[in-house]
């Protein structure tokens, strides 16, 4: 069990219990206005929560490959994932899930005649514990469809906004500017805040407060924590699988430059004239696979 009163919101069972459950829509309303930065006319004002797409392929690591589908008042889908392990093109993954939460609009709709101009934009917000965008420094950063002469948005259809928590450079309550930047605050360092600095962080941001209180372990059932333990272990698994492949890979390939070399060695010596048994002894090479070397040499001069 975590030391600290507050979990972890990068957890999946965490994330969905704060953003993807009805009791706590405005906090997920609030986090969507905040990141997006939508005031006034645009700003949204209720959401509603759908099913998140399945795919089999990841069902089986993951509960579902988003986190949050909502739609808000007007019909636009907002999709909202926390990404938590490394994933080689995990932005290619959010424009293939956008894609399919915009076409699979037509297919609710075919009982209806569901049409083209009927289709409503898709949002997605990925809050990443790595690194996405490697050549960017900012830790926000918001992509849309841009015509490249005049830098106009005719297609308006999609965007994409992502947060890098690796990017996120402040560690001290004091520096915390806006709201923004507590959200980020609150994904990197929620376990390791203590109640006594919470009112600091929180100020006059009282949705802030929920989100922690949200995170707060006492108020959790044991069947709840119980599932908080199994995702935190199951990410702990899939992390020790990665490493010992990643080593396996390194000492595989570690391995097969000494080969390289000494094989290099090996033709380097029979070109001087050196003695098969003298090779074997200075590479550690079978005495076989130097007589080969030594009548490729030979045919070669032939």
């Amino acid at each position: 069990m975590a030391l600290s009163k507050f979990l972890d919101p990068k957890n999946d069972v965490a994330f969905r219990r704060i953003f993807g459950s009805k009791k706590n829509k405005d906090i997920l309303i609030h986090f969507i206005n905040d990141v997006l930065d939508l005031e006034g006319k645009d700003k949204i004002e209720e959401v509603t929560l759908e099913p998140t797409i399945q795919d089999p392929e990841i069902a089986s690591k993951k509960q579902s490959v988003i986190d949050v589908l909502c739609k808000d008042g007007n019909g636009v889908y907002i999709i909202v994932e926390m990404q938590v392990a490394p994933q080689e093109g995990f932005e290619k993954r959010a424009q293939y899930y956008a894609a399919k939460a915009y076409s699979g609009q037509l297919n609710k709709g075919k009982k209806e005649g569901g049409r083209y101009k009927d289709l409503k934009a898709v949002i997605f917000i990925a809050i990443c514990d790595n690194l996405i965008f490697k050549d960017k420094k900012a830790y926000l950063s918001r992509h849309v469809i841009l015509d490249k002469d005049t830098h106009t948005q005719d297609l308006k259809d999609f965007s994409f906004t992502f947060v890098e928590l690796a990017k996120f450079k402040i560690k001290k309550i004091e520096e915390l500017s806006n709201i923004i930047e507590k959200w980020c605050y609150f994904f990197k360092y929620a376990p390791t805040t203590k109640e006594a600095d919470l009112l600091k962080i929180i100020g006059k941001d009282k949705v802030i407060e929920r989100a922690y209180q949200e995170l707060d372990q006492f108020g959790w059932s044991e069947a709840e924590l119980r599932a908080y333990e199994r995702e935190e272990k199951r990410l702990m698994d899939n992390q020790a699988a990665e490493d010992y492949i990643l080593n396996q890979g390194i000492q595989q390939g570690i391995q097969q430059g000494m080969q390289a070399r000494d094989l290099e060695i090996a033709k380097n010596m029979l070109s001087k004239g050196s003695d098969v048994t003298f090779i074997r002894d200075v590479t550690g090479l079978p005495k076989e696979t130097i007589e080969t070397l030594k009548q490729e040499y030979e045919r070669s001069k032939n």
